[in-house]
């Protein structure tokens, strides 16, 4: 007796033809939404697994997603990771995952050896430099967080500049005018985007960007620790801080409080464990590593289905969690 279900199993308790819960299963956007989630929803009850070597020998390529990012031990980047895995479960594909740390040579080489595997599309978080040599992989593409220099093509991630706009412009409702900002290097797409919406908000308001209050070259926690203790060791230190990534926030927070200074105001970009339990609590920009994945691995459906699609960026909406420690005055 077969023991294992297959798509016609699938597709009569679903209720639909067999040619319908194929196109389901290859995310095929003329379905309707009702009728994939029911396919769907049958696929989980009756534990079907899709054969990959069946379709990759029939489509040319592997039943895989290409995923290269910065590095999975950020937290952003690892909740990213679960997040486009989450996506692509249910449609029987598999996630290669692979790290550049920012240098671009790890970056063509995970790329070349997830095309070598055949992959049947790319999400790539882009590093640095001229990425004109994706321009003809043959594969649907879509960027992550940020975009790539020589490269036109589908980007998902937030609005850094405006986000970064916003927060400053918090601060100086809340009667800041000394507000420092520690991020990482602004060579990194999203982080010259957050450093232009702070100064562009620092000038809105008609406020001087002192240069001594700019640290733009944080890489780690580490460096946005010893760049937030000099900030305070200043004769005029600031009175707030715009954190501009979860890395620097890890660095920033432990000087704060180990320094008695939690009475500076402090925004954070990007949620961080136990940011809600200290005292006073971390107030953030909300950035969603896992709206941006689902979001990308939706584009990247789209991209399958019609590669002649027009490229577009897609901004995921962020809030600002106002927890206490971006509300103090000066």
């Amino acid at each position: 007796m077969r023991s294992k279900s297959i798509l016609r199993d699938v597709a009569q308790k679903a209720g639909v033809s067999l040619r319908t819960a194929s196109r389901v299963l290859n995310d095929d956007p003329r379905v309707a939404d009702t009728t994939r989630e029911r396919v769907r929803q049958v696929m989980q009850d009756l534990r079907y697994t899709p054969d990959s070597m069946a379709r990759s020998l029939r489509a040319g390529t592997d039943a895989t997603i290409g995923l290269v990012v910065e590095s999975v031990a950020d937290p952003f980047f690892s909740e990213l990771v679960a997040a486009v895995e989450s996506a692509t479960w249910v449609d029987g594909k598999s996630v290669l995952v692979s790290s550049t740390h920012r240098d671009p040579e790890r970056e063509r080489s995970a790329v070349n050896h997830m095309l070598q595997r055949r992959v049947s599309g790319l999400l790539v978080v882009p590093t640095c430099g001229d990425h004109s040599w994706l321009r003809d992989t043959g594969v649907p593409l879509v960027l992550v967080d940020r975009a790539a220099d020589g490269l036109d093509a589908d980007v998902v991630g937030i609005d850094d500049r405006k986000a970064a706009f916003d927060v400053v412009s918090h601060l100086v409702a809340h009667g800041h005018r000394d507000i420092a900002y520690v991020g990482d290097h602004p060579q990194i797409p999203t982080s010259a985007a957050r450093l232009d919406g702070y100064r562009e908000a620092m000038a809105h308001h008609g406020l001087t960007v002192r240069g001594e209050l700019v640290r733009a070259d944080c890489t780690t926690s580490q460096e946005a620790s010893v760049a937030m203790g000099e900030l305070l060791a200043l004769s005029h230190p600031p009175t707030a801080v715009l954190s501009a990534a979860t890395r620097c926030s890890l660095g920033v927070v432990p000087t704060l409080h180990s320094t008695g200074r939690t009475d500076i105001a402090l925004v954070g970009f990007g949620d961080f464990a136990m940011a809600d339990a200290l005292s006073p609590a971390v107030s953030v920009i909300e950035h969603s590593a896992t709206a941006v994945g689902l979001a990308a691995v939706a584009r990247l459906s789209e991209r399958v289905a019609d590669a002649q699609l027009a490229c577009q960026t897609l901004h995921v909406p962020v809030r600002l969690l106002q927890r206490g420690s971006g509300e103090q005055r000066p």
